[in-house]
């Protein structure tokens, strides 16, 4: 049984979550972010999750990369230093060849883009599963990359900012999870022959890029100005956090984008309109990181304030956003328009990765599991059901959510989602537990376990089994060689509403105040305790927007039900809230007027045809 604590911190009860409906400038971040120490992440070989979708989308990943042809890896890098390239080219956006511009980007479109990105998940990967091959051909691929180091890698090239960044995340990445010692090195070689190429200080899109690049000489056609100097301001951070310089902790406050965003945003005031949705997106995770590493408490407000607007004003039902690539003007039916005018609605692994890096540092920040509902509805809702990475550069790349909705590839190889996907793969696992001196908390129910040592020296784990989110029980074994004393925090989804979930420790009914979205059960655990969560997935529908209160997805717990028909049905609230599962599957039925219209959520989709929102008539 649980009861409800409503830590308000001066502000009147609702008084957030009103402000972010308007998004006006008394939109605050939480009074209290910053009194206490941000919560730890675990590390990638502390957790192993169970087979499953996150499991075999990890290693499915791991093996495309595993298994790409090195010579072509090299080929951009080789090609634009001036050296003799060797082999055949990887293909798509990746390749450095005369770009014949096409409205996806065109082969060439980012040469050598998702080299950096691909070695971080590839470290990433190896701490994981401590597999030597992953390491070695970390090191290898970098012992290659080496020799290929060039500022001419950079001139006159469309995205310098954007693989300078990828390097960068790539680079300390093999140094922190893979111990390649030379790791640091070589990212001072590659800062040394990129910063004379990069803006003096972050620059939006178009024509104030446009401007930079007529001052240097260099070309200003359209695509070269869609650089993200923007976001390098994060990894730059993180550079000098892991030990590569100071030189990294100078850079990195000249990127951040405050006089035309972070500023505006730390005021309240909604400029996400009009931005290009996954980049802007990203960039806020340098305002946390200019929180967490500098203090800024701007840079929270704007990140704060930002996350509400985008789930207030900016998200489907799914928890993705960004149609056509594009934040959009609350209040004028553009998330309703999108059904209709496009099938690009949101920019999966690259915009769930964005997603997951920021509710990641604002739960750590605010211990506030709102942070964790935000981040379960995009990843069980999107990214989890994307289709697989192709081994010759066949990527997912945009959900669709349109009235006539299909799973279908990117029109390039290798483009940009090609790049994240296998870096959201890796993420899984530092995303479902997080830490403090006093216990865990649990953010994500998926089969898997954790283990750490406790205050006292205990050696540790909690192991999680059952079959959410498509049923709501979960339970959690508790494993120790010895007695220890700790809290455990579970998250409690705000959309189980007040009092609606119980828990148990060894059949036995227990009280947990529920703070900030979290229960705590505080007691000294012994080996085999056994908690039991019992979370019930109410049936509720959410409107596409406040104009068009008739045209809803239904969605159960954490998952959006789509609909499995790309026509139009007659069906009323009361049918799609009555909607009953099938036995033994993840398929629900609900009378319509043409009768049983079947739903199933995101990750059961292959090649059938669905909708994710449906026009409700009156009974």
């Amino acid at each position: 049984m649980l009861r409800r604590t409503f830590i308000t911190n001066g502000l009147k009860a609702g008084g957030v979550a009103a402000a972010a409906a308007c998004a006006g400038p008394e939109l605050l971040a939480l009074a209290d972010a910053g009194t206490a120490k941000p919560l730890e992440e675990f590390g990638y070989g502390d957790v192993q999750l169970a087979p499953g979708l996150m499991q075999t989308q990890f290693e499915q990943t791991q093996s495309v990369l595993m298994g790409l042809d090195e010579n072509a890896l090299l080929q951009p890098w080789r090609q634009r230093a001036g050296l003799p390239t060797m082999g055949a080219m990887l293909g798509g956006w990746y390749d450095e060849v005369p770009l014949n511009k096409t409205p996806s980007g065109g082969q060439g479109f980012a040469p050598g883009h998702s080299f950096g990105q691909w070695i971080s998940a590839l470290s990433r990967g190896y701490a994981v599963t401590g597999d030597a091959a992953a390491k070695a051909r970390v090191r290898r691929l970098l012992g290659l990359y080496e020799a290929t180091i060039s500022g001419k890698f950079y001139a006159n090239f469309r995205f310098p900012a954007y693989d300078f960044d990828k390097m960068v995340i790539g680079l300390i990445d093999a140094h922190q999870f893979a111990g390649i010692e030379n790791a640091f090195a070589l990212l001072d070689k590659t800062t040394d022959a990129a910063e004379p190429h990069l803006p003096p200080k972050a620059l939006d899109r178009d024509d104030v890029q446009r401007r930079w690049r007529a001052s240097i000489g260099e070309n200003t056609t359209d695509d070269y100005t869609w650089d993200e100097p923007y976001t390098l301001a994060e990894n730059l951070y993180l550079a000098a956090k892991r030990g590569a310089g100071a030189r990294y902790r100078t850079m990195a406050p000249k990127y951040l984008l405050n006089e035309t965003y972070f500023d505006p945003l730390a005021e309240g005031k909604n400029v996400l309109p009009g931005h290009h949705a996954y980049s802007f997106c990203n960039a806020l995770s340098s305002a946390m990181q200019a929180y967490l590493e500098g203090g800024s408490e701007k840079h929270l407000r704007a990140a704060t304030n930002a996350h509400e607007m985008i789930v207030t004003t900016q998200s489907f039902a799914t928890g993705g956003w960004g149609p056509d690539e594009s934040f959009r003007t609350p209040g004028t039916g553009a998330l309703y328009d999108s059904l209709t005018k496009t099938k690009h609605s949101f920019e999966t692994p690259c915009g769930s990765y964005a997603h997951f890096k920021l509710t990641r540092a604002l739960l750590r920040v605010t211990r506030d599991g709102k942070y964790g509902d935000s981040m379960e509805r995009v990843l069980y809702n999107t990214v989890l059901g994307a289709k697989p990475l192709g081994k010759d550069g066949s990527a997912f790349y945009y959900s669709d959510y349109s009235n006539a909705g299909s799973k279908f590839y990117f029109d390039d190889k290798f483009p940009c989602c090609a790049g994240t996907l296998p870096q959201v793969a890796a993420d899984y696992r530092i995303l479902g537990y997080f830490h403090d001196a006093g216990g865990v908390y649990v953010n994500l129910y998926l089969p898997s376990t954790v283990k750490w040592t406790a205050g006292n020296g205990a050696q540790v784990s909690l192991s999680q089994s059952g079959g959410y989110p498509l049923d709501g029980r979960v339970t959690m074994l508790v494993r120790a060689n010895r007695g220890a004393e700790f809290a455990l925090r579970m998250r409690i989804p705000a959309w189980t509403g007040a009092d609606g979930a119980a828990i148990r420790v060894n059949g036995q009914v227990v009280t947990a105040a529920v703070t900030k979205g979290f229960a705590v059960v505080q007691r000294k655990w012994k080996d085999g305790d056994r908690v039991e969560l019992n979370l019930p997935l109410p049936m509720r529908l959410e409107a596409i927007d406040e104009l068009h209160p008739e045209t809803v997805a239904l969605v159960r717990g954490p998952l959006v039900l789509f609909a499995l028909t790309d026509d139009a049905p007659k069906v009323t609230r009361e049918q799609l809230l009555a909607a009953k599962q099938m036995k033994g599957q993840a398929l629900w039925a609900a009378q319509s007027g043409a009768g049983p219209l079947l739903l199933t959520p995101f990750t059961e989709i292959h090649e059938e045809r669905y909708r994710t929102y449906m026009a409700v008539v009156q009974g």
